[in-house]
């Protein structure tokens, strides 16, 4: 009933969308300005951390071949702005949960009330996730890729890491498989809300195949098939982890219906 009626479900002008949505990306915004402030402070120890897959004091002698573990700066402010996108990438990572519940907040108004639960429940799993990947990448893929661009060529080339470079791509590749991960929320998401049926999902699998491995070939900054098939059989079995979670989303039975 209208006189029941809760304040977040009422109607918003378009004015007044505006003003939300102007809110919730600034809160957003500040989010992520204090993280990258707190993660500058630590910028040093991530770029140590970023290294790692490159030390050969800390991974196996058969990941890495007496690689270098410093890097160089050939301008005047790439050291100031090589630190600048380290905090902003971690801010950016630190500040995901504030990030994910302004979006939440922002549609909240216009959801039924068994649809806020649903985006709620999917929280935690969607942050799990985005670690998942992140530490997948590094942990696995990140060693193995630097190791084969490092040794390519080195008889009659030397590989001296500049540091904008090498970060930018290491930063832009974890936060790319973080986001690649979030496929089984993605797909469990869209059959709940009757987006697609978990049946036609089940029936192109062929398809997914073959995309996941041409999606590998373009992630994976390697053009050998060994790093692309690591990225290409996690993003398949997370397919089918999402077909999996849809069996419980009751998206079939309601979309018949």
């Amino acid at each position: 009933m209208a006189t029941t009626m809760n304040e977040r479900d009422k109607e918003l002008s378009l004015v007044q969308h505006l003003g939300e949505l102007r809110t919730r990306l600034m809160v957003a915004a500040v989010a992520v300005l204090i993280t990258t402030g707190i993660s500058f402070v630590f910028a040093t120890n991530m770029i140590r951390l970023l290294l790692i897959p490159v030390d050969c004091s800390f991974i196996p002698t058969y990941v890495c071949d007496a690689t270098p573990t410093r890097l160089i700066a050939l301008s005047p402010t790439e050291n100031f702005t090589t630190y600048m996108r380290v905090a902003l990438f971690s801010g950016i990572a630190l500040a995901m949960p504030v990030i994910l519940y302004e979006i939440y907040a922002y549609i909240d108004p216009a959801l039924l009330p068994n649809e806020r639960r649903f985006i709620r429940f999917l929280g935690i799993p969607v942050i799990l996730l985005f670690v998942l990947g992140m530490a997948f990448c590094y942990f696995v893929l990140l060693p193995n890729a630097i190791k084969f661009l490092i040794n390519f060529g080195s008889d009659v080339i030397q590989n001296q890491l500049r540091a904008s470079d090498y970060l930018s791509f290491v930063t832009t590749f974890i936060l790319g498989l973080g986001l690649v991960f979030e496929m089984p929320v993605i797909i469990y998401a869209l059959v709940r809300v009757h987006v697609v049926r978990r049946s036609w999902l089940a029936k192109q699998r062929r398809y997914v195949f073959l995309l996941v491995f041409v999606a590998g070939a373009i992630l994976t900054p390697t053009p050998d098939p060994f790093n692309q098939t690591l990225v290409a059989i996690p993003m398949y079995l997370l397919f089918e982890l999402g077909l999996f979670l849809a069996r419980f989303a009751g998206g079939e039975t309601r979309a018949a219906t």
